[in-house]
């Protein structure tokens, strides 16, 4: 087979018309010729670091889709399955994944639960990465974002550590913020990676310090326009990713839209490429072609170098999507889950006033004071586009001596109820969801996947909660007159169908919360972020409200 067209040589910084000549899936001879094609043919693009669970998509689904955007491989976290259901999730996304031509490139999770203060529905310790690193289709230990027990050197985190670096595996790091000697000691301690810088100074001192820096555009996070600055001194050191893509998003574009805005902001083209296409596959050790002879076929056809439509895709030298059409056949597989919680009552959602604290740190009592009339309680500020919140002072709303939802105000009644068993569900309270009706909900709840939910009543909560306990995981949107839930059948975070209908079915839900008042761009993305207690400042677990900078329990009241 021959490939003609204009080829994009990133390593050598050219381009030039010519002719590849594909033989049992590698590229046997590459010559410079006059040939009329003007397409481009460049080696395909890597996803440097994306959870395959956040497109609510198995693995063979999403492949189907990735491949239209000319992305060949993913460097795959499979963190998120790993909470719900341990090694056996892992191992069912790696044997989904290889009956595609696809290149996953799985990880072994290094924090499963992710902190203590949740309820997760496993456990992989050292002795289970210990396993996991053998295992040649673990190509690395993925995002350590236990990174305060690196910096204060738990022997649990470390022995995870040690096992990757006996197999010489690559380290994923993940610490927002981190700066200073406890970066020095993070990296130190073999952390060669960060996706979560979210302003160009972090980013610069990590690079300066040695990390690689991966600039995040997914669905929520979106920190390419605080970080593209540094990709022209230090392209060598950079590569991009998704993190997380929802399905409506990853039927749009993947990481072509990155080179695309990339360009567009004048970066130099083989710098652009490099990042996307070249240092994933070096970093990681990937079996993935880089369009040099010898290499495995891993290449794209497309259009231009400017909007980098993709016309064909290409790996191992086989056809896996041509104009429009995707090659990636349907895998058939068994649905796996874990969800054993029973129907909740309005009156579990319910925050009575005028008790004493029990010092019960899941539902804490709002005191009111003599000397006030406005109890004051801590709200968790969601930012649209990140995944840090701020904590913020407010006034309390009392209703016949329960705490309540202001809309007027934007503060919100926002609970996590634990999935895995029946406990009391975890009340907080959030601000800039926007709902002005309703609620909506979802089983999507990193890094434990309870459910979580926001809404402007206890009985629309409880309504949006029970839909989700009924489909055993989903995302829903319930109003005064309307219920809508996408089922997620496979782990409660998964769909067992195809993207495009997944998608369809998203983006309508998505279309009700925002008829409901949501405001954000990505409600339901930014709502299973909600719960993310290793991103500071202020989340919510199914154990209580939980302050990320001390890393603490801390109390809903204001005393």
């Amino acid at each position: 087979m021959t490939l003609k067209g204009n080829i994009v040589d990133i390593q050598n910084r050219s381009i030039y018309k010519g002719e590849i000549t594909i033989e049992n899936g590698k590229i046997k001879s590459i010559e410079k010729n006059d040939c009329i094609e003007n397409h481009y043919i460049l080696p395909g693009f890597v996803d440097a670091h994306i959870h395959i669970e956040s497109s609510m998509l198995v693995p063979s689904e999403f492949a189907k889709v990735a491949v239209k955007h000319g992305t060949v491989a993913t460097v795959s976290d499979p963190h998120e399955i790993a909470n719900v259901l341990g090694v056996k999730g892992v191992e069912f996304m790696i044997e989904n994944g290889k009956q595609t031509l696809f290149k996953f490139n799985f990880g072994a999770p290094s924090c499963v639960p992710a902190t203590s203060f949740e309820s997760a529905g496993a456990v992989i310790d050292s002795d289970h990465i210990k396993r996991l690193m053998s295992n040649p289709d673990i190509k690395y230990l993925a995002e350590l974002m236990n990174y305060p027990g690196v910096i204060y050197d738990d022997a649990e985190v470390l022995k995870k550590i040690e096992w990757a670096k006996h197999y010489n595996k690559p380290i994923d790091g993940h610490a927002p913020g981190l700066r200073g000697e406890d970066l020095t000691k993070y990296i130190f301690a073999g952390i060669s990676t960060d996706h979560e810088c979210f302003t160009y100074e972090e980013g610069l001192e990590k690079l300066q310090k040695g990390m690689k820096v991966i600039i995040r555009e997914g669905s929520a996070a979106k920190n390419f326009e605080a970080l593209i600055g540094l990709l022209d001194e230090h392209y060598q050191n950079m590569m991009f990713c998704s993190d997380d893509k929802h399905p409506d998003d990853l039927l749009v574009g993947h990481i072509n839209q990155l080179c695309a805005r990339a360009v567009d902001k004048d970066n130099d083209i083989f710098k652009v490429l490099q990042a996307a296409c070249v240092n994933p596959v070096k970093h990681y050790n990937l079996d993935v072609g880089l369009l040099q002879v010898g290499d495995t076929a891993d290449c794209i056809v497309v259009e231009d170098l400017t909007n980098f439509k993709t016309l064909q895709t290409y790996i191992n030298g086989e056809l896996v999507y041509d104009h429009g059409e995707s090659k990636i056949q349907h895998v058939n597989f068994e649905n796996l889950n874990n969800f054993n919680t029973s129907k909740k009552t309005v009156e579990d959602f319910k925050v009575e006033t005028n008790k004493e604290s029990s010092g019960d740190v899941t539902l804490s009592a709002v005191e009111v004071s003599k000397s006030s009339k406005h109890p004051k309680i801590r709200v968790i500020e969601c930012l649209d586009g990140e995944l840090v919140t701020n904590q913020i002072i407010e006034d309390a709303t009392i209703k016949e001596g329960n705490l309540v939802s202001n809309t007027e105000n934007d503060i919100l009644k926002m609970t996590v109820v634990n999935r895995y068993q029946n406990e009391k569900p975890a009340i907080a309270f959030i601000k800039n969801f926007g709902l002005k009706e309703g609620a909506i909900a979802s089983s999507v709840g990193h890094d434990s996947h309870n459910i979580i939910a926001v809404g402007v009543s206890d009985d629309a909560i409880c309504k949006a909660v029970n839909l989700i306990i009924e489909n055993e995981g989903g995302i829903c949107a319930v109003s005064n007159t309307e219920q809508k839930v996408v089922a997620l059948p496979v782990a409660g975070i998964m769909s067992d169908k195809d993207a495009e209908t997944i998608g369809k079915q998203y983006s309508e839900l998505d279309q009700m919360a925002k008829q409901l008042g949501a405001t954000l761009h990505a409600p339901y993305m930014s709502l299973s972020f909600m719960a993310l207690l290793v991103i500071p400042s202020l989340k919510l677990s199914d154990k209580g409200l939980f302050d990320g900078g001390t890393f603490k329990f801390t109390d809903l009241s204001v005393n």
